[in-house]
């Protein structure tokens, strides 16, 4: 068997590859559509293969293998992945970071080594091809830790699409439930709760320590693959920038290590020599030309998601400016944008959804963000010495914060203020209620397009041009989506329409669709004889009403589908956007949406 070389995985305990030179784990408690997938027929996926997140210096995208065979005659790069132990059946207050003393600098000290726990935990996955069900659950384990108040922290992908949580202490024999508080998809970090208070007894909350510096020493500990007991592995931090998360599809500020990670050390944390827990462990990077590459969530960032769990009683996110940025390193570019010295970063877009839509134009200028200067590089000052990616100074930021940007415009240098929202994607990577919204229609079943749907149909099923606009094109408004015609299930009503499959549905008796919620609505009120849907490239498809409402009942009995519409499509729709929007079908955005298009160059969807 052939193994797949290069790849970033979760820390999750899953199934091993082997080949004659190397061994890697292969993670399957993690959705692989958390990166985009590139446009081409080698990057279709085993549902049974391992994630893999694809990570090319100019643009990226997500893909598994079709087959041991397809990765081996691949071009050779860089993937990340998240580690979590698992087994599947057949299937692929405000926190702050002063310091904080303690006395335990012996990791052979047990009460220190007591405040990580082991995470059991069974997943339900929703089924996105047939959206009214849920796959086989399977069962994954990785690691947690204490941090005071009755509260655990892990990673979000330990936990995702979870039915039950539970935890064990170390030299425990009892598990106990436990319940997710919050959990953060882009920072890949979860907050866990135990009420039982006998978990509890005993029981020493870690501290969270300063961001390390280069070459300091750290410790991971976990319970990883290779044993039940707890793990622990010693190394020194080998970088600090802003890194690739490969669960939440973002870029956030990472600390790379060389100590030895695994899966199922996912969620466990990363110490420094003074025993202050510096980080959570998430993912390893694999690659033929590297070794021993690690990556942890510094305390910065969980500092963040707690912080805004704090303030919010929720977790909301990190918030974008929502511009796409181009480097100005080149002296006549500058001088053509009346750029006086070696600074700024050039604005190619701006989503139309973000409040910088209302500020800021294409061929603007940055110079500044809320004071700090922005170099032509597209990095800014990062503590004493060092530099790191714009981006960093925008995730410091909560939504519904209000920032000072310093611009150039036609030369001139001015000051604007805006607001910092949460970036709207038109395909979203992950399904935040957990199932898919869908509507049947006298067979005919409309979904959402989303990452995890074409990650299970791959991209040969779901067609070019429909990825084209998944991957291109950005959304108008922030209740926009791709509708699509995912299958039509056979009946007398529909004859004629039964080989129509993932094509996108523009509108419906001439009205275009802003949503699905939107097109429920439309069939609902419809009294016209026919319900009219028009789909790309002019193909119409059109049923009689009366006929359609009576074969309803006897197609989902058919089927077996409890109901023709999820949950949500049941309230009245309601379009809360505050104007009209004009949709333009054959639109498609000459700007990427994936965050990977500028990859490790310190550039990217801002």
């Amino acid at each position: 068997m052939t193994a797949v070389n290069l790849s970033f995985s979760f820390l999750s305990h899953s199934r091993i590859s082997y080949d004659s030179k190397s061994i890697f784990f292969s993670s399957l408690d993690v959705p692989s559509w958390s990166r985009r997938k590139p446009l081409q027929k080698n990057s279709l996926e085993s549902r049974k293969n391992c994630v893999e997140i694809r990570a090319i210096p100019e643009r990226g995208f997500s893909g598994k293998a079709k087959d041991a065979k397809d990765n081996a005659n691949r071009t050779p790069s860089v993937a990340f992945k998240s580690l979590g132990e698992q087994k599947k059946n057949n299937r692929g207050a405000m926190y702050d970071l002063k310091e904080q003393q303690i006395n335990e600098s012996d990791f052979q000290d047990e009460s220190f080594l007591n405040a990580v726990v082991k995470v059991y935990c069974t997943h339900t996955e929703p089924d996105y091809s047939l959206p009214w069900q849920k796959q086989r659950q399977f069962q994954s384990t990785g690691s947690a830790f204490m941090i005071g108040d009755g509260k655990l922290l892990t990673n979000a992908h330990c936990v995702e699409h979870y039915t039950q949580v539970k935890v064990k202490r170390r030299g425990a024999d009892t598990k106990f439930v436990a319940k997710v508080l919050a959990s953060g998809i882009e920072c890949d970090i979860a907050l866990l709760s135990v009420e039982n208070e006998e978990f509890w007894k005993g029981a020493e909350p870690l501290h969270f320590g300063h961001l390390p510096s280069l070459q300091d020493p750290v410790t991971v500990v976990g319970y990883p693959l290779g044993g039940d007991t707890i793990s622990v592995t010693k190394g020194v931090v080998s970088r600090i920038e802003v890194t690739s998360y490969a669960h939440g599809s973002s870029d956030l500020l990472g600390i790379q290590i060389d100590a030895a990670i695994n899966p199922g050390n996912s969620g466990g944390p990363a110490f420094n020599d003074q025993g202050e827990c510096i980080g959570v462990a998430f993912q390893v990077y694999r690659s033929d030309d590297a070794e021993n590459i690690g990556y942890v969530i510094p305390t910065t960032v969980v500092s963040h998601f707690l912080n805004d769990y704090d303030r919010n009683g929720k977790y909301t996110g990190f918030p974008c400016l929502g511009v796409l940025l181009q480097k100005l390193d080149n002296p006549a570019l500058r001088a053509c944008l009346k750029v006086p010295s070696n600074e700024g970063l050039l604005v190619r877009n701006v989503e139309p959804t973000a409040p910088a839509n209302d500020v800021l134009k294409k061929g603007d200028v940055i110079v500044s963000f809320d004071g700090v200067h922005v170099a032509c590089e597209g990095t800014v000052p990062f503590r004493s010495t060092e530099r790191i990616a714009f981006r960093y100074l925008v995730s410091q930021k909560f939504a519904g914060d209000l920032v000072e940007v310093g611009i150039i415009r036609n030369g001139v240098h001015m000051n604007i203020h805006t607001v910092l929202h949460q970036r709207v994607h038109l395909v979203p990577f992950h399904i935040e209620r957990g199932q898919p919204s869908f509507l049947i229609v006298a067979g005919l079943v409309f979904t959402p397009l989303s990452e995890p749907l074409i990650h299970e149909e791959c991209e040969d099923t779901i067609g070019l041009k429909l990825l084209a606009k998944a991957r291109y094109s950005l959304a108008k408004f922030k209740e926009e989506q791709i509708v699509i015609l995912s299958q039509v299930l056979s009946n007398e009503v529909n004859i004629g329409y039964e080989e129509m499959a993932n094509q996108q549905v523009l509108k419906f008796n001439d009205i275009p669709i802003r949503n699905i919620h939107h097109l429920a609505s439309m069939v609902d009120s419809c009294k016209d004889k026919y319900l009219k849907f028009e789909f790309e490239d002019n193909f119409i498809a059109v049923l009689e009403r009366e006929a359609s409402d009576t074969a309803a009942s006897c197609i989902l009995k058919d089927y077996g589908i409890p109901s023709s519409r999820s949950t949500d499509l049941v309230e009245p729709y309601v379009d809360s956007s505050e104007e009209k929007h004009v949709i333009d079908i054959t639109d498609i955005n000459d700007s990427p949406v994936s965050n990977l298009e500028l990859s490790f160059n310190g550039l990217l969807w801002a």
